[in-house]
């Protein structure tokens, strides 16, 4: 088939892939960690003070998000009250959850992560702090991802730049 132009771009002569004795691929490789230990961080934020709280937790669950309400509601100022938006997720609604009296949950529509603004802080703290990693232990994970969060509370203008919503302050 001499002269015969390739159909699928997989059939073209693609430098990086070889022809020129490049070896490395075209594409960039980023590190896996194949492993299944995980934790799951939990944290909820006011834009307008520039604050947050949150919790690192091993599992994600009813008992866990009682937990953080009760951090929130200790977190917050004497006198305040928050607006807590959450997903339609099973621990945010559960029926066993004991929402503290200064704070109200608001349930978002189903598959509209782009209403709550946590959802921006979660891929900043991915981008900045938590992706492309291989971690050596499951205290390791705990540690990043404690970090990943104080990194965060420490930069009040990046939790107002983030998550503050002209929609939500109106």
């Amino acid at each position: 088939m001499a002269g015969r132009s390739p159909d699928r771009p997989e059939e073209q002569n693609h430098p990086a892939l070889g022809e020129t004795g490049n070896t490395a691929p075209w594409f960039s490789w980023a590190p896996k960690d194949q492993r299944t230990r995980s934790v799951y961080i939990f944290g909820a934020i006011c834009p307008a003070r520039g604050v947050g709280a949150g919790l690192v937790l091993p599992r994600c669950n009813t008992d866990a998000m009682n937990l953080h309400l009760k951090e929130i509601s200790v977190t917050l100022a004497s006198g305040a009250h928050a607006l807590l938006m959450v997903d339609q997720a099973g621990w945010h609604l559960a029926k066993e959850l004991k929402t503290p009296d200064n704070i109200t949950m608001m349930p978002l529509p189903s598959k509209s992560p782009e209403l709550n603004p946590v959802e921006n802080i979660w891929q900043f703290m991915r981008d900045n702090w938590l992706s492309n990693r291989i971690f050596t232990s499951y205290s390791d994970i705990l540690d990043h991802s404690c970090f990943a969060w104080n990194q965060l509370i420490d930069q009040p203008w990046k939790i107002m730049s983030i998550g503050l919503r002209d929609w939500a302050h109106q």
